[in-house]
């Protein structure tokens, strides 16, 4: 696994669970240590706690030609790896699960004879170095885009009803799918630094949803007939004490994705001869706010 971001530490807890040869790569020794002196810990939804041994190091040279490497690192992070992973066997498979669609191109063009896709539904929040929260139930959806799906069958495996796989034909459509369900709660979570529930609780911000909904729906009709206006509200609730990752971000002073999200969305409607206003006020919103935060 490599990045120990809330998305990478919950993963890397639920395949030690029924794996016991996962290794977590992280960016500093520091966390290598903890992690493999204290274990990594999950705290579950509903209160308990389980703890992981897991092996952790800074560096993912001179893997076993049976290794499986699952990319969770973001977008901006990636361009500093594609080197190493070129140097990788090319028998190594390799599954990415950013968000957004910038790295879909860029990935399939590796050497690698698998490369697979994924889209994380669940919620999770990095407490600290050994610790993540699992903050909303959900499932893990894979795409294969290059070779078949066999190096990937480990994932079922798991017998935990909070981690949940399912395989989809197309990693495009899945891909652009989420990011179409993160334009609602990404940009506004982030501008008006609200938790996700606040979206639907308030009056103004439901509003806002369903005006947002109608846009994307006029432009991707296709696309939207699989996500109802009750589905975006019930990730909502879902998720009602997560903070965004986008939100998270300019909390952060870091830069956020909203290119590889909402631009990718935006610039997929231009092409289809369309004009999303809402979401291109939103998407310009968040760059202000993202310039603004880097000069605090």
């Amino acid at each position: 696994m490599l990045g120990a971001g809330s998305i990478g530490m919950l993963m890397t807890s639920f395949l030690s669970e029924f794996n016991d040869r996962v290794t977590l790569i992280v960016h500093r020794e520091e966390q290598a240590r903890n992690l493999e002196q204290s274990g990594l810990v999950r705290k579950n939804i509903d209160g308990t706690l389980t703890k992981s041994v897991i092996k952790a190091r800074t560096d993912f040279y001179n893997l076993s030609k049976d290794s499986v490497v699952i990319i969770a690192v973001k977008y901006g992070q990636l361009h500093q790896i594609y080197e190493t992973l070129h140097t990788l066997d090319s028998s190594i498979p390799l599954l990415f699960l950013q968000n957004g669609l910038a790295h879909f191109e860029e990935a399939k063009s590796l050497p690698q004879q698998s490369i697979a896709f994924g889209s994380c539904q669940f919620g999770a929040q990095r407490e600290n170095d050994t610790t993540v929260l699992h903050r909303g139930q959900g499932i893990l959806k894979i795409a294969v885009e290059k070779g078949d799906a066999s190096p990937y069958m480990f994932l079922p495996d798991s017998t935990s009803p909070l981690f949940q796989v399912e395989f989809v034909k197309s990693a495009e459509k899945m891909l652009f799918e989420k990011a179409l369900l993160n334009c609602f709660i990404n940009p506004l979570t982030a501008l008006l630094e609200v938790k996700n529930g606040i979206l639907v609780e308030n009056p103004q911000t439901y509003k806002l949803l369903g005006k947002l909904y109608d846009e994307l729906f006029t432009a991707f009709p296709e696309d939207m007939a699989q996500l109802s206006f009750p589905d975006v509200e019930g990730l909502c609730r879902r998720t009602a004490t997560n903070t965004s990752s986008m939100l998270g971000d300019i909390l952060s002073f870091k830069p956020t994705e909203i290119e590889t999200i909402v631009g990718a969305v935006i610039e997929r409607a231009v092409k289809n001869g369309k004009r999303l206003p809402m979401l291109e006020t939103l998407y310009l919103l968040v760059l202000a706010k993202e310039g603004r935060s880097d000069k605090m």
